[in-house]
């Protein structure tokens, strides 16, 4: 998948904005990799196990009663994978080391969220037309 510019300047900004952020992807909630800015890992591999992690935390917090899915945090030994939704089709999923401010990372992606959702909302809907 070709990344709308935008939505790539919006991740390098990210990394700029975060420190400790180690890599960050935008992609579809059915798994598609739109754009995104990681090393050593297979990024097509990252988005399903993305869009995995969100049909289960979508189905948590409606089982639950606490509404639409906002985003998902794990914590590793050496780090975190932080998946924020990012509009209804998009999710903006951030790989921070250990070191990361987890407060700050969620302020700046929260942020960013708004802003790709409309950014790769136009991408996508772009591949759809014929």
């Amino acid at each position: 998948m070709t990344a709308a510019p935008e939505v790539l300047a919006e991740l390098q900004g990210l990394r700029v904005r975060v420190p400790h952020l180690t890599g960050a992807m935008v992609a579809s909630t059915d798994g598609l990799v739109i754009a995104h800015l990681v090393t050593d890992m297979e990024p097509d591999g990252v988005a399903a196990l993305t869009a995995a992690a969100l049909g289960v935390g979508a189905r948590l917090t409606d089982a639950v009663g606490h509404g639409a899915f906002r985003e998902l945090i794990v914590s590793g030994e050496r780090g975190y994978v932080a998946t924020y939704a990012a509009g209804g089709s998009c999710v903006l999923t951030l790989l921070a080391s250990a070191d990361a401010n987890v407060g700050r990372l969620n302020l700046e992606a929260r942020r960013a969220g708004a802003r790709i959702a409309a950014l790769a909302g136009e991408a996508l809907e772009g591949r759809r037309r014929p």
